[in-house]
């Protein structure tokens, strides 16, 4: 099942059905723990604005992942995520503006960001195509 690069996903982009959701949701946890460290490194003065922010929105993806995968009609869920998704691009964004995290940071943010958005938007639209 891995890909040619070694990743979890076979070659192509191409997401295996009963997979997808271990997958999406293992992600969105990695996402959360690589980024409660960074955000307890923030200056004061943006760690309970754009900081909590930030923790909020990683865990409430993480949440809507999670019930997604035990739902049987997850379209609502999956919503949320990618609304989430969303919100957490536009918040590392500003972090990075203001210089409270590094480019490299910023780099990895956006790319874990787009696979993620991918991952949950293709899951949210194979559920649609299913009822």
């Amino acid at each position: 099942m891995r890909g040619v690069q070694g990743g979890p996903f076979p070659p192509g982009g191409k997401i295996l059905k009963q997979a997808e959701p271990t997958v999406v949701v293992q992600k969105a946890y990695d996402w959360a723990l690589w980024i409660l460290p960074k955000v307890a490194k923030f200056p004061q003065s943006y760690r309970f604005s754009i900081g909590h922010s930030l923790v909020t929105s990683s865990l409430e993806l993480l949440m809507d992942l999670v019930d997604a995968t035990y739902q049987a009609r997850n379209a609502g869920s999956l919503a949320g995520a990618v609304r989430e998704v969303n919100r957490i691009r536009y918040l590392a964004r500003m972090a990075k503006d203001l210089r409270v995290i590094n480019l490299d940071s910023h780099e990895f943010a956006a790319k874990a960001m787009d696979e993620l958005g991918r991952m949950t938007g293709g899951w949210l639209k194979s559920t649609r195509e299913k009822t």
